[in-house]
């Protein structure tokens, strides 16, 4: 498929899709991004992402040179150039083309480039069957060096843990903070449930404030199920109950098993499935619509 590619107000087919090799978000990862999904014609929580889109530039101190609205559209646009109805959207906006050397003020103006494609990020039958997880040394960056609340164009950390958890043959890689706590995995939230309690981790822990988490918390009220944020150590992946990971393209999948220790009885759980299907339900029936 010749995807077309929105790069700074233009539309431009896939192979000839280019940025500068000059551009501050290649040449340091100075940048951020989302990755957005639209489902049945509607993109899901749009403006959550917008919004945390323009906190992580914000917290580096860079201007999008797009209003808010003005992004929305050719988000839209940029789904609709593609004929697609259900997929995935990269945003990102780099601090755009300037010299070589650290100095942003050498950047004239931030870029923004929009790829919108479809995405499977694990097979459909871990959905059914569980992920499995092992510990990383690669430790999530603390807040003292780079907020982890950052949605930044480097997630290196991200790549080298992913390695060790394909490296030891699993589906991903739990990490921990410098104290020892539990954070997230390489890319998604993790959620575990006891005697029908859901619990996360907090945000001050040293994790990303995922979209899809929020959700779950909103699924979980409407299911009358409590679900709490606190400190958690693997002691307590280890003996929950039911262990579930989150996140825009995982969306909610079930985790089964850490370290090869079996969570629970090996197999997706009751609560986690309701949430699943319940998520699933939510996606197909809400959004910003595409075509009008």
């Amino acid at each position: 498929m010749n995807l077309k590619i929105y790069i700074d107000g233009n539309f431009y087919d896939q192979a000839e899709a280019k940025i500068s090799v000059f551009d501050h978000g290649l040449l340091y990862g100075d940048g951020v991004f989302e990755g957005i999904r639209f489902y049945n014609d509607r993109v899901f929580r749009l403006d959550e992402h917008i919004e945390r889109l323009w906190d992580s530039a914000r917290a580096i101190a860079m201007d999008v040179p797009m209003s808010k609205s003005e992004l929305i559209v050719a988000i839209l646009e940029t789904i609709r150039q593609n004929e697609l109805h259900d997929g995935y959207i990269r945003l990102i906006v780099t601090r755009g083309v300037g010299s070589l050397g650290l100095n942003p003020d050498s950047c004239r103006r931030p870029s923004i480039i929009i790829i919108a494609a479809t995405i499977a990020l694990y097979p459909e039958d871990l959905y059914h069957k569980g992920l499995t997880m092992v510990t990383c040394s690669t430790r999530r960056m603390p807040p003292a060096a780079l907020s982890p609340r950052v949605k930044s164009l480097n997630y290196l950390s991200n790549v080298l843990a992913k390695l060790e958890a394909q490296n030891a043959g699993a589906g991903e890689g739990l990490m921990l903070n410098e104290q020892g706590y539990v954070t997230e995995c390489t890319g998604d939230n993790i959620f575990v449930v006891k005697k029908s309690e859901i619990s996360t981790p907090p945000l001050n822990s040293g994790i990303l404030a995922g979209v899809t988490r929020v959700v779950v918390f909103e699924l979980a009220e409407r299911l009358h199920l409590r679900a709490v944020e606190r400190e958690l150590i693997r002691h307590d992946i280890y003996t929950a109950d039911e262990c579930f990971l989150t996140g825009t393209a995982a969306e909610v999948i079930p985790a089964v098993q850490l370290d090869r220790r079996l969570i629970g009885n090996g197999h997706p759980g009751p609560i986690t499935l309701r949430l699943i299907e319940s998520f699933r339900e939510l996606t197909r029936t809400s959004g910003t619509p595409i075509y009008q």
